[in-house]
């Protein structure tokens, strides 16, 4: 196609050149397919380009006008334009080619016309054809439609045809099945006659029932016929019992009966069968017998009947062998660690046999679940309770196993031991194979009688163990008593008042933990749990409560005794309550509280039962922590009353020089005392020891203040006269007067000493103290001007006053009357 458009071109061009009047000859075809109007141009004026080209290379050569590398002209410049003379057309055939370009114009504007008289007639034939096929489309529409009715008429119809005969097949099949089931029982009921004989004839029945290779097909008959009987004697029961039903009746209790014992004597000699085939091992005899006996009350009797002929349930010597194995020999008590040893030797020796009567099992019976449910019950039942009743013998909570025989706790142990164990018998039974038997159910009930009670052998053994700790402790503090002779009344003491031992309290909390975890292995339910934890614990609470209290009390009656330092044992008591009361909370925080968290309450009420355990203690230790200040101070004032000296605060009368050195009263109560810190600080702790420190250093002031009220204090004038500052104040005073400054000399020292009390309250007190000594070292004119700055002793410097030898030769109660006054 396209060489013919270039063929005609090229025509078309040659005849433009030859006349130009001629038109130009344009095809439609030229238009179509792969059209491209550069051609199309291109073949309309390459023949006239080639010519004016060559004319344009020719005049680049002869003017030496350089071409570029890219393919365009160097001009030459207008000197060399000059030169060459005038120039030449440089289009000639430009005439030529817009002739060319006005006749194609003027022939593809009259192809244009063409094309659109040629579309204007295919768009009316379009749109009759278009008419044409609607109305085809809408006559076949209607056929379809047609068509489509008739296939849903024709469905309905097959449908219809389909279920008529789905129910002759039905009819036919149920007619069928009512056919054999008449034949069938016709079968039955002619079996059933030869059964209406007397037991002596039963010899003469039918082959089927005495041939040896017939036994599962016979069976099966007698099965059924059984069941045929006892409907129709409920039938003649239901209908009533007249002349012909009696005749019935009777014939059918014959044939009932025979049937009955011949069922009787089969079932028995396929079980001898099987039983010789089972002691031979031949598990596809015994398979066989065991899908015949099936048909026997589904193979229950067979199946009983194995496992009730295991050795390990008949054998009498197998039963021994559990016991010596778990108890040990006779006569010999058993610990729980060898009996818990023993169990596991005896449980893993009953899941090895369950597995391997297992293996048989699944190969000989039908239904091996409900086998291996019927031998791990038996095992169980028997050979485990058998072993656990020659184990767990119950104690009387009336009359309790003395503790030489292990008293409750051992009971209580042994039971720890075999429900644990037994609980993992059991689940390695439900591993090997128990059908729908529910073992964990059943392993509890085997515990139920001794898990009923539980509760309140906890709570007794835990008594029972406390008074045995108890009556251990008062052996041992005879035994330390009767041992003493020739030592100290003060060991003596010590020993017959037993102090409190924070080991015992251990001990007890030791206890306690146990009963915990028994607790905790017994009761799966929370709240169950929560009950008996709360039970135990609040055990644990009435024996530490009692025993530090009594271990307290015993320690205050030590202070009556006349032993040196008895208030150290009181405080080394206070000190191991604390630390018993600690170990008591640090247990409840981490055994306790988390287990009583499940039911609501539990866990508050416990807190509160522990407090007020813990108050009769804290009362006991409030009580001896007073009486061993109330002790300390009746040593503080005998040393005084012995020690202090009525010319200790007068000035010597020999004429030696005073001593400023403490009193020896004072030396004495300071190194008393100083042996008394010396233990609260080693015995007591956090609050005990601050308040304990804070009350004896108010009642040492107020005994002080008091000692001193017993003593005068004298001046006595000398040559030389000295001057000084108290409190702010000038004042003289006579060097002689010493008495005073003994008496503050004392101060300093036990002010200095209670300084290491750490009591704030304390150290003012006795600095207050110090100031009003003053009152014997000042001259009468300088007592006014004593107190300005502390008011708040005026009241007890008025009995210092009083106490001056010169009180009353002074006048000095008249002096200062207006100071006190105001």
């Amino acid at each position: 196609m396209k060489e013919s458009r270039d063929g005609i071109s090229k025509d078309m061009i040659s005849k433009s050149a030859s006349g130009s009047s001629l038109p130009l000859i344009l095809d439609i075809d030229d238009f179509k397919g792969d059209f491209s109007f550069d051609a199309l141009f291109g073949n309309l004026v390459n023949k006239h380009l080639p010519s004016f080209q060559d004319e344009e290379a020719d005049s680049v050569d002869g003017s030496g006008t350089d071409v570029l590398s890219n393919g365009h002209l160097r001009v030459p410049s207008d000197a060399a334009k000059f030169a060459q003379g005038p120039p030449s057309p440089f289009f000639p055939e430009v005439d030529t080619l817009l002739t060319l370009f006005k006749d194609s114009s003027r022939e593809l504007i009259d192809l244009r016309k063409q094309i659109d008289g040629r579309l204007y007639t295919l768009k009316k034939e379009l749109s009759v054809q278009d008419s044409k096929h609607r109305k085809t489309l809408a006559e076949l529409e209607k056929g379809v439609d047609g068509l489509f009715g008739s296939f849903a008429r024709l469905d309905s119809r097959i449908s219809s045809v389909g279920q008529t005969a789905a129910k002759i097949g039905d009819h036919l099949q149920s007619a069928d099945a009512q056919r054999e089931t008449a034949s069938q029982t016709i079968d039955l009921i002619k079996y059933l006659m030869e059964f209406n004989s007397s037991p002596g004839d039963l010899m003469e029945l039918s082959p089927l029932f005495s041939d040896d290779s017939r036994v599962a097909e016979a069976a099966s008959i007698a099965e059924k016929l059984r069941l045929v009987g006892s409907f129709a004697e409920e039938d003649i029961g239901r209908q009533g019992i007249d002349m012909g039903n009696a005749t019935a009746s009777r014939g059918l209790e014959v044939a009932v009966a025979n049937l009955q014992d011949y069922c009787n004597e089969l079932e028995n000699r396929l079980l001898s069968r099987f039983d010789a085939a089972s002691q031979r091992r031949e598990l596809s005899t015994m398979s066989e017998c065991a899908k015949i006996l099936s048909q026997f009350n589904r193979g229950t009797s067979a199946m009983q009947h194995y496992v009730a002929t295991r050795p390990m349930f008949i054998d009498v010597e197998v039963m021994s062998a559990d016991i010596r194995l778990v108890l040990g020999d006779q006569g010999s008590q058993a610990s729980p660690s060898n009996v818990a040893r023993g169990l596991s030797s005896l449980y893993k020796e009953i899941t090895d046999t369950v597995r391997k009567e297992s293996a048989t099992i699944t190969a000989v019976f039908p239904s091996p679940n409900y086998v291996m449910s019927i031998l791990v019950q038996r095992v169980l039942e028997q050979r485990v309770t058998a072993i656990l009743d020659k184990l767990l013998v119950k104690p009387s909570l009336v009359n309790l196993p003395p503790m030489d025989e292990g008293g409750l706790l051992l009971y209580l142990r042994m039971l720890a031991v075999a429900y644990e164990k037994t609980q993992e018998l059991a689940r390695d039974l439900r591993t090997v194979g128990c059908g729908d038997l529910d073992i964990e159910g059943l392993t509890e009930s085997l515990f139920s009688a001794h898990k009923d009670e539980y509760p309140e052998h906890e709570r007794a053994s835990l008594r029972q163990l406390y008074q045995a700790k108890m009556e251990e402790l008062r052996a041992e503090s005879q035994q330390e008593s009767t041992g003493t002779i020739g030592r100290s009344r003060g060991a003596s003491v010590a020993s017959l008042h037993q102090q409190i031992s924070v080991t015992v309290v251990t001990e007890f909390v030791r206890w306690n933990e146990e009963a915990i975890a028994r607790c905790t292995l017994f009761s799966s339910q929370p709240a169950t749990l929560a009950t008996n934890v709360k039970a135990v614990f609040t055990c644990l609470l009435d024996q530490v409560s009692q025993y530090i209290t009594d271990g307290l009390e015993r320690a205050r009656d030590s202070l009556t005794e006349a032993a040196t330092l008895r208030e150290r044992s009181f405080m080394v008591a206070v000190q191991r309550c604390g630390s018993s009361v600690a170990i008591v909370q640090q247990f409840f925080a981490n055994s306790i509280s988390r287990l009583l968290l499940p039911v609501d309450g539990a866990h508050a009420a416990s807190c509160e039962e522990m407090a007020t355990a813990m108050s009769s203690a804290e009362a006991a230790a409030y009580k001896g922590l007073q009486q061993c200040i109330e002790t300390v101070m009746a040593e503080v004032e005998r040393l005084l009353s012995a020690e202090q000296k009525a010319t200790d605060y007068r000035s010597p009368d020999d004429g030696m020089a005073p001593d400023h050195r403490p009193t020896n009263a004072c030396t004495r109560v300071v190194a008393y005392l100083s042996r008394v810190l010396e233990a609260s600080f080693t015995a007591l702790e956090g609050l005990n020891k601050q308040a304990f420190l804070s009350e004896l250093g108010n009642r040492l002031h107020k005994g002080l203040l008091n000692h001193w009220q017993k003593f005068t204090f004298n001046p006595s004038f000398c040559l030389v006269t000295m001057y000084g500052s108290v409190a702010g104040s000038l004042f003289q005073y006579d060097e002689k007067f010493s008495g005073g400054l003994r008496l503050k000399r004392d101060i300093t020292e036990y002010g200095e000493f209670v300084r290491s009390f750490n009591a704030p309250s304390v150290d003012e007190n006795f600095e207050l103290l110090g100031i009003m000594a003053n009152v014997f070292i000042v001259a009468p004119e300088s007592l006014s001007t004593l107190f300005e700055g502390t008011p708040s002793i005026r009241k007890d410097a008025q009995r210092f006053i009083q106490l001056r030898e010169d009180y009353k030769s002074a006048k000095l109660a008249s002096k200062l009357s207006s100071l006190f006054t105001s």
